[in-house]
């Protein structure tokens, strides 16, 4: 198989551009940098091209390890022929590939099996041949009677040649494959309550009594169904159209309908179908949907998380962290511009030692010490409370000096607060003062304090324990990397866990980056880089360009421009006699740059369109300007909503149906698809995104089944 020329045309790209994608990865280069660095050689594909392209070759890589492995086996067997081989070597799928297989799989113990032991093949080859209208089958039969392997009687002996000839039509590939087709088009999944349940509310009320086609049932209904039936509240099946089917299944063995025999081989056929196929394809197709329904909640985490780490960043800043809390009381943690801890205090202004007058003078003297610009409290258990004593606490402060109060999400706090990376960094400190650390520095940067957390913890995807846990972790990791690059990581303060998604980077040169660093000072450029040990030249190139050096002595090592191209800058800036600092910034002057002045066979087009671009933003942040939502005073559980509220929020987590919305009641509310905007909405990740700051409108509210229902509908 030409892996190169098949995915080509699957993916709809030219065979070069395949093939320099695949040279590359060869070569050692990592999706980022290929991306970014190499787009001469890949036509510019972008960074979800070029992971399709290395996932599909993964998969016809193993599709033909395992295709050789088969024709290996058959052939020695002695049961190859021209034909067959022709039709293994076209497979595409593993599926159709296991179809050519399964007549010579190493035999199992089927009732076929058994017959065949038993010497029965012969009567089911002479059942095949017989075109008399009148014949003794029985009688036939009687010759193979074989009471010493079970098949003591004509009868037993004719259901073992039956069985036998069932199971050949279960093999036969095309048939497979037609009825696949049928039932993947056809199919309806059906949800039915079990009889325990019936009559009682639960979150699967929907699925009672629900069919869909298994065509088009979304992602997040199949995960919710299977959900259902895994806790036991749900029994789910599959009916598959058999029109035609059996009528072709008889054909395929009556070849003289008027025979003797045709009665038993209809029967043969029926137990083909009912007993072999129609499992076997409804076990395929279950597996099928479920890969699918996969795939879909995969990809939606993936993009939530992609918003969510690429959320807007407060920047430097000095701020508070507060991990709310009742009867524990309230962890303060101040940490400074650069994300250091500095001081920390608990508080109790609520329930039961409500000391709010003692509380407040804590938060006071450290605001006044500390000077923060931010105060960013949990949104958990006594989030709102908490958010309303900080911005009662900060009233007497003048407007202009007073600190922002911002509610962060601390989903997956709690996990980074025990974890080793927390106990490594501030060994000394409580669970709940690493939580309070942590979301002070979620809002000063998410990104970098993200990625301490495993992705699955951070709260942004539905069903993320029920889908396969190597996809979603390959998936979420890749999401990762991606973020991290596409910001760029300065070295000088970024922690190892930020460090090692870095291009080219791992586990191990991040904790020697974070160690030479901690040894002998700050980098002072992006060739001091070269001295940490185990950052070799390939991983030097694979890094450098997504490193970044804030006041180093050459400006570019604080920008995306590849040190490999500092050469075409200096020759740039001395064609427009400007030194590079000249350059920075100076869009006019870069406006004027012939581009084609510039290409060199290692650096053509793109490159100098790129570098001209970074040269006019250099080190720009990709991401959005700071925003935040502020909840309404005197709104904190579902009994204080009431139609027709208009509310700020912020989304939590897309999914293809909606978007869930943080309104500071401590459950989030949905709002639907059709509710998203005045237009028609086919996609909600198109309107909004994780992290988002958000208006809108209560529909409705129930506080005992706490389902809230909100619009962001305008007027």
């Amino acid at each position: 198989m030409n892996i190169t020329a098949q995915l080509s045309a699957e993916l709809g790209l030219q065979e070069l551009q395949v093939k320099n994608v695949l040279a590359l990865f060869d070569e050692g280069a990592t999706v980022p940098f290929v991306a970014r660095y190499r787009k001469e050689r890949t036509g510019s594909l972008d960074e979800t091209q070029i992971r399709e392209v290395l996932h599909r070759y993964e998969y016809y890589k193993e599709l033909d390890e395992r295709r050789q492995a088969i024709i290996d086996g058959i052939r020695e067997q002695g049961a190859l022929t021209p034909e067959l081989e022709s039709k293994i070597s076209g497979a595409l799928t593993k599926a159709a590939l296991e179809d050519l297989y399964l007549p010579y799989k190493p035999e199992r113990s089927t009732r076929a099996a058994k017959a065949k032991e038993a010497g029965l093949e012969p009567l089911a080859d002479r059942l095949l041949a017989v075109a008399a209208e009148r014949c003794d089958i029985l009688a036939a039969a009687a010759e193979f009677v074989n009471a010493e392997k079970g098949f003591d009687t004509p009868d037993k002996a004719l259901c073992g040649a039956k069985d036998i000839l069932a199971e050949r039509l279960s093999n036969d590939a095309d048939i497979r494959k037609r009825l696949r087709e049928s039932a993947a088009s056809k199919g309806v999944i059906v949800s039915a309550v079990k009889k325990e349940f019936a009559g009682k509310k639960s979150k699967f009320e929907m699925y009672y009594d629900y069919r869909e086609k298994a065509a088009t049932v979304p992602s997040h209904r199949l995960l919710a169904m299977l959900r259902g039936e895994r806790e036991k509240v749900l029994r789910l099946s599959l009916e598959l159209p058999t029109e035609g089917i059996t009528e072709r299944l008889c054909a395929a063995l009556v070849k003289y309908p008027r025979s003797a025999a045709a009665p038993y081989l209809r029967e043969a056929a029926l137990d083909a179908l009912d007993r072999l196929l129609l499992p076997a394809v409804k076990t395929a197709l279950r597996t099928e949907l479920r890969e699918r329904a996969d795939s879909e909640a995969i990809k939606v985490f993936g993009e939530n998380l992609s918003a969510l780490l690429l959320a807007p960043p407060a920047g430097r800043k000095t701020v508070i962290g507060l991990d709310p809390g009742f009867r524990s009381g309230c962890k303060l943690a101040v940490v400074d511009d650069t994300g250091k801890f500095i001081e920390t205090a608990t508080v109790y202004p609520h329930e039961p030692q409500r000391d709010r007058d003692g509380a407040q003078a804590v938060l006071l003297a450290m605001v006044r010490r500390y000077n923060p610009r931010l105060i960013a409290v949990g949104n958990g258990t006594a989030g709102r409370e908490s958010d309303e004593f900080v911005r009662a606490a900060l009233q007497g402060i003048p407007a202009e000096e007073r600190p922002l109060c911002v509610t962060v999400s601390e989903a997956g706090a709690s996990v980074y607060s025990a974890s080793d990376t927390a106990i490594k960094e501030f060994p000394d400190l409580d669970v709940t003062v690493r939580g309070a650390v942590s979301i002070a520095r979620r809002l000063q940067d998410p990104l970098s304090e993200l990625v301490k957390i495993d992705p699955k913890s951070i709260g942004v995807g539905q069903y993320q324990h029920d889908v396969n846990q190597t996809r979603l972790k390959e998936s979420l990791d890749e999401v990762v990397e991606s973020c991290v690059n596409r910001v760029g990581v300065d070295v000088n303060l970024a922690s190892e866990e930020l460090l090692k998604y870095v291009s080219g980077l791992n586990r191990l040169t991040a904790a020697n980056i974070v160690n030479h660093r901690n040894r002998h000072g700050a980098f002072a450029s992006r060739a001091d880089l070269k001295k940490v040990a185990g950052l070799g030249d390939k991983k030097f190139q694979m890094a450098a360009g997504f490193l970044r050096i804030p006041g180093a002595k050459n400006p570019l090592d604080d920008s995306a421009v590849h040190p490999e191209s500092y050469n075409i800058v200096d020759t740039m800036a001395k064609r427009l006699n400007v030194d590079i600092r000249g350059l920075l910034g100076n869009t006019a002057l870069l406006k004027s740059v012939n581009k084609t002045e510039f290409v060199t066979e290692e650096a053509g087009l793109p490159t100098i369109t790129d570098i001209i671009e970074e040269l006019e933003k250099p080190g720009r942040d990709p991401r959005e300007e700071f925003k935040y939502a502020r909840f309404n005073d005197g709104v904190t559980e579902i009994s204080h909503l009431r139609e027709g509220m208009i509310l700020e929020g912020v989304v939590t987590n897309v999914a293809n149906f909606g978007a869930f919305v943080d309104i500071g009641v401590h459950h989030d509310g949905l709002v639907h698809i059709s509710e998203l905007s005045n237009t028609y909405v086919t996609d909600p990740k198109k309107v909004v995104k994780a992290g988002q700051a958000v208006r809108v409108k209560v529909l409705k509210a129930d506080a005992e089944t706490k389902r809230v229902s909100l619009s962001m509908k305008s007027g």
